[in-house]
């Protein structure tokens, strides 16, 4: 399959759900630039969509963790490096939260609007108490562009990160926590 890199969002929008045209409407009227890449034949969640994916869109797409405290009293969206290893311990001690572990799918369709597989930063838009605390890891801001979903793992969009941090998360009332995260062998 020949997956097609195009600027802005897709011409054909009547069979999409509302969550994915809401994404466009919100980067649209934000006035961010980004380029999509439908891939309904192949949702990235697995590694090899995924590879093929970060090759059309020419970045890659950033891993996106929905995590909670034991208590789920506290929720962080992560962003980081997709090759980049995750160890719960690494991050707790940074953000001062012990016992971190994935939060379930209805904290996620709660908070985000997003079912597993679509966690994204534009998530964010939909979460309007701020309950989410959005967590970056220091290697994503190095890069030019990110790659993620507008809540739906059919689509992917290439974003500038400038963009994404100067815009797209002040436009949904949140700030970044920036944190070291190691890299293992």
């Amino acid at each position: 399959m020949s997956l097609e890199l195009k600027k802005g969002r897709p011409q054909k929008l009547q069979d999409r759900l509302s969550k994915e045209i809401r994404c466009y409407d919100f980067l649209d009227n934000l006035g961010v630039e980004y380029y999509h890449v439908d891939h309904r034949e192949m949702p990235a969640d697995t590694m090899e969509a995924c590879v093929a994916v970060d090759e059309a869109l020419e970045c890659k797409i950033c891993k996106n963790l929905f995590l909670t405290n034991r208590q789920k009293t506290q929720f962080y969206l992560l962003m980081m490096p997709a090759d980049k290893p995750f160890k719960t311990k690494d991050l707790s001690a940074q953000i001062n939260s012990a016992r971190l572990s994935f939060a379930d799918s209805e904290a996620m369709l709660k908070y985000l609007d997003i079912t597993p597989g679509s966690v994204s930063v534009l998530g964010l838009m939909n979460d309007k108490q701020n309950t989410v605390r959005l967590i970056v890891d220091k290697d994503i801001l190095n890069d030019e562009y990110i790659g993620c979903h507008p809540c739906v793992n059919t689509t992917s969009l290439k974003i500038k990160t400038v963009d994404i941090f100067d815009k797209l998360i002040n436009a949904a009332n949140h700030e970044k926590t920036v944190v070291e995260l190691p890299w293992y062998e």
